[in-house]
């Protein structure tokens, strides 16, 4: 970010009138007598701020007042790892820096534009002469700074109703206008107010895009592959850019002309990366380095001439998107693909997917797109017919070796990246060594889901970075959170485990003899697994209160009796996930689609 003091444009002289104009337009100024606006005036700085500079800085002494007449501006802070992040808006008609001008205190954050913006400045030398000609300017101002310190108590960072997108090709090939025009199509046909923007309307003054902020939800920027005059206003303009990548030429790529009008603060959270792929294309590859090398902190696939796709973009961008999140529970995990298919069958498109423990299998499957027969038959080859945790061992670490887990793991996720699924995947596992939880996002899908259904005491612990993962149920079985922080919209959560109840017929299993534990199954009495799992899913009622409060539904189906370990009972699962979906969604279809 460049600092703003080149950009001031210096003192309106001459410009007096047109000065009083715009301010008497502005709601906030609207009560103060046309003497008053006039005195105002004759002491206020007009100045422009590019988007990306900064007004000033938190600890600079500065004792100016600024009421922004056009534009947006941004006030950041640094989060926990140093990156600066914005904390609230101020829009036009707003006003920043009263405490400076009252105490003369050093600034307590830094503002930037967020936006090409018209401001004017009230200098404090200017103001204490107005307050002794002007008396009832004070009254004007303390408003100003109780309306502040309102929006301050209240830790207003809600973002402005409107959102800017500029889409930036990162080759000469892609025909970025077509992909601007689809995506406002599909924008529109969610209901929301777009427009897309391109040189033509390279001349209009600031007060012009401002305007179109005020009429549209989003507003589609369509920069160009040169670093033009229009592309750095497009990128000045936006509040993300989405970078549209070709994967077939992907490979061997010079640095983009576009990328050197970025300013060095617009990476991570502000970058989003549209990966192109061919209609056909069976898996979306190729994308590590792309992913490294513009440090995006999300991204899309985009399949040719799939509309779904398109529609997919236009709900994770404009904030309507449907996010399914799946808690472990062993056996009764199969509930996950009826819920999957009820809400195919209700017409309601979801868009990303996360888990943890059986629900992060789950999770991957969708994340893949396999249709329910495909998903069914990898999970029957993987825990009905077979029985993955028959590889019994010597209980140093746990009580199965966990080879064939992984073996069948490899075999039926290959060697796919969670980056690689046509729908954006996580899950989680439990950090016993940092003692948090662990978000899996990228790295060898069949690793992350070892790592998430990692029972303590059944399966072996992975090891990362010489951190031990185990299950993430341990930790969150239900892990709604991650979902929610993403702000994509709607979250949706599936809890297959909080019905289940352990129970035993007897009480004295200190006194019984091995003999009669081998036949305990018979006779009511868990086994060592069903223990280990059912203490591993069992969250707080804390917890799961806090789950709720971060859903639009939560879905609980209704298995009865069914055990964590009952494989041979999936079709009642699938089912009964089906069936209280079903019912749900009866009445809740109209909260989930986009609106």
């Amino acid at each position: 970010m460049n600092d703003a003091s080149t950009s001031f444009s210096g003192a309106a002289d001459g410009g007096n009138n047109e000065l009083r104009d715009k301010l008497a337009e502005l709601e906030l100024l609207k009560e103060i007598r046309p003497h008053d606006l006039d005195a105002l005036a004759a002491e206020l700085e007009w100045q422009g701020l590019p988007g990306g500079w900064v007004l000033f800085r938190e600890g600079e002494r500065d004792d100016s007042l600024f009421i922004v007449v056009a534009g947006r501006l941004g006030v950041v802070t640094p989060d926990a790892e140093g990156r600066e992040t914005i904390i609230s808006h101020i829009s036009p008609g707003e006003t920043v820096g009263e405490m400076a001008l009252l105490s003369g205190a050093p600034r307590s954050a830094t503002v930037v534009a967020l936006r090409d913006s018209e401001l004017v400045r009230l200098t404090r030398e200017s103001f204490e002469k107005l307050a002794d000609q002007h008396p009832g300017l004070m009254r004007f101002i303390t408003r100003l700074l109780v309306l502040r310190l309102e929006r301050t108590s209240h830790h207003n960072a809600a973002a402005p109703d409107c959102l800017s997108i500029a889409i930036v090709p990162l080759e000469r090939a892609i025909d970025s206008a077509a992909f601007a025009q689809s995506l406002g199509r599909a924008l529109d046909n969610l209901g929301v107010s777009t427009i897309v923007v391109d040189r033509r309307e390279a001349d209009r003054p600031t007060e012009w895009f401002t305007a179109i902020e005020e009429e549209h939800r989003i507003i589609v920027y369509q920069a160009e592959y040169d670093p033009t005059e229009w592309t750095r206003l497009c990128v000045r303009q936006a509040d993300r850019m989405l970078l549209l990548i070709n994967t077939a030429a992907a490979e061997a790529r010079d640095e983009p002309p576009a990328l050197a009008v970025m300013p060095t603060a617009a990476r991570g959270e502000q970058i989003e990366i549209v990966f192109i792929h061919d209609g056909a294309a069976a898996n979306a590859a190729s994308i590590g380095h792309a992913l490294a090398r513009y440090k995006a902190g999300f991204h899309h696939h985009i399949r040719s001439n799939r509309q779904a796709d398109m529609e997919r973009l236009a709900r994770l961008i404009s904030g309507r998107a449907v996010g399914l999140v799946f808690s472990g529970g062993g056996a009764r995990g199969f509930a996950h693909v009826g819920v999957m298919r009820a809400f195919k069958a209700a017409g309601i498109p979801f868009d990303l997917v996360g888990g943890t423990s059986m629900g992060s299998m789950i999770a991957a499957t969708a994340a893949l797109e396999w249709d329910e027969a495909e998903t069914l038959d990898h999970l029957k080859r993987a825990f009905v017919i077979t029985n993955p945790l028959s590889d019994y061992t010597l209980p140093l670490v746990a009580i199965v070796r966990g080879r064939k887990v992984s073996r069948l793991l490899r075999e039926h996720f290959g060697e796919a990246l969670i980056e690689e699924c046509w729908r954006p995947f996580f899950c989680t596992s439990s950090n016993l060594t940092a003692g948090s939880a662990k978000v899996h996002r990228t790295g060898p899908l069949w690793r992350a889901i070892r790592a998430s259904i990692a029972i303590p005491g059944v399966l072996p612990p992975v090891i990362e970075n010489s951190q031990i993962l185990i299950d993430g149920g341990v930790m969150n079985n239900l892990p709604v959170d991650v979902m929610s922080a993403m702000r994509r919209g709607r979250v949706v959560g599936v809890d297959v485990a909080r019905e289940h109840v352990l129970t035993a017929e007897s009480d004295d299993l200190e006194n019984r003899s091995i003999w009669e534990l081998l036949s305990a199954k018979r006779r009511g009495t868990p086994n060592i697994i069903g223990l280990l799992m059912s203490a591993g899913l069992v969250n707080s009622e804390a917890q799961v209160k806090l789950q709720r409060q971060q859903v639009e539904i939560l879905i609980e189906p209704k298995l009865g009796k069914m055990g964590m370990l009952d494989w041979k009972a999936w079709e009642t699962a699938v089912e009964g996930g089906y069936r209280q979906t079903m019912e749900i969604l009866e009445h809740s279809r109209d909260r989930l689609l986009p609106s």
